[in-house]
């Protein structure tokens, strides 16, 4: 996918990112209002910044990428290492850069210095803090100048993100909001398929369709299999995501249309399916759902019968078990 798409950064923009891996809660909207990504790097940023800890600098973060606020200046050596970031240690890879920089900490060392930080052991801290001082002094850095910025060091790598982790995480979502604008009939029927067992989310999700101009349309018990799929302009509501109906219900559905055609009315899906599988509860789900509304009669009227259909289709099956036909079927 192009990367640079500027219909999917002015969706994100918008803050319309709602089903969108890692930006769909209501504060990751909120802080993509006041980030106005535009670019991928800003998606990396942002996942790696929204989390316990680092959360306190996105304020800064969004400040300085607008302009409403100016990049200082942690130091001439590191400046350029900290330039995409807005001077916002944001990622691991940067605390070790910069330790290695100002300090001639080695990565590998750096490295084991920032898991220190995260976990808090002060003994390898203050052993590796010497180090960086001594190292510093060599870069003619003052002491005391040394002193602050190893101060600086603490505070970020406590909370230093892995940039390699944050930015897998940020082409998922570019791809998940790519799709939402430029297939949203597809992009709606995945994630309700996705969610299918979590009825308050299908009923968000819907909402969200409709809020895309999308409808999701009832089931259909003759065009219908287990998952949501799209249906011409409108997304088509999945067998299996109907509260009552189970997957095994679904295959034995979707097995006896495929042996037998279409069902032409309530008796002949009643004579039809495995009803050991599909019970009385399940096809009285899909009656008042709508998935038979297609074949003629209403619901009122296919809910009244259904005793009866259930009746015959279970006295068809006892027939087909035990090898008889009846006259009717003989004649065809």
């Amino acid at each position: 996918l192009p990367i640079d798409d500027p219909e999917t950064y002015a969706m994100l923009r918008a803050g319309d990112s709602y089903g969108v891996f890692q930006l769909e809660s209501s504060g990751m909207q909120d802080v993509l209002r006041r980030l106005g990504p535009d670019k991928f790097t800003d998606l990396i940023a942002l996942i790696a910044l929204y989390r316990p800890g680092p959360m306190e600098f996105i304020g800064a973060y969004c400040a300085r990428k607008n302009g409403g606020e100016p990049v200082p200046s942690t130091h001439p050596l590191v400046d350029d290492i900290l330039a995409e970031t807005y001077g916002i240690m944001v990622y691991q890879e940067q605390v070790m850069q910069v330790l290695e920089r100002l300090g001639k900490i080695p990565l590998n060392r750096a490295m084991t210095l920032v898991k220190a930080i995260s976990k808090k052991k002060a003994g390898l801290i203050a052993e590796e803090r010497e180090n960086f001082l001594s190292g510093a002094q060599e870069n003619g850095i003052e002491r005391s100048e040394a002193d602050g910025l190893f101060e600086l060091i603490l505070k970020f790598g406590g909370y230093g993100f892995n940039k390699a982790h944050s930015t897998r995480y940020a082409l998922v979502a570019y791809q998940a909001a790519y799709f939402k604008v430029h297939y949203p009939r597809e992009f709606f029927a995945a994630t309700l398929t996705y969610e299918c067992v979590d009825t308050d989310k299908v009923v968000q999700y819907i909402a969200e369709a409709d809020r895309f101009g999308i409808t999701v349309a009832p089931p259909d018990i003759n065009t219908c299999d287990a998952d949501f799929s799209v249906d011409g302009e409108r997304v088509r509501f999945g067998l299996a995501a109907v509260r009552g109906v189970g997957v095994r219900a679904v295959e034995a559905i979707i097995a006896a249309r495929a042996a037998e055609g279409a069902f032409r009315d309530l008796y002949h899906f009643c004579e039809t399916v495995d009803l050991r599988a599909v019970n009385r509860i399940a096809i009285e789900a899909l009656i008042k759902c709508g998935a038979f509304d297609a074949l003629g009669a209403s619901r009122a009227e296919m809910v009244a019968a259904l005793d009866r259909a259930v009746e015959l289709g279970q006295a068809a099956a006892d027939d087909r078990r035990s090898g008889q036909l009846n006259i009717f079927e003989s004649l065809g």
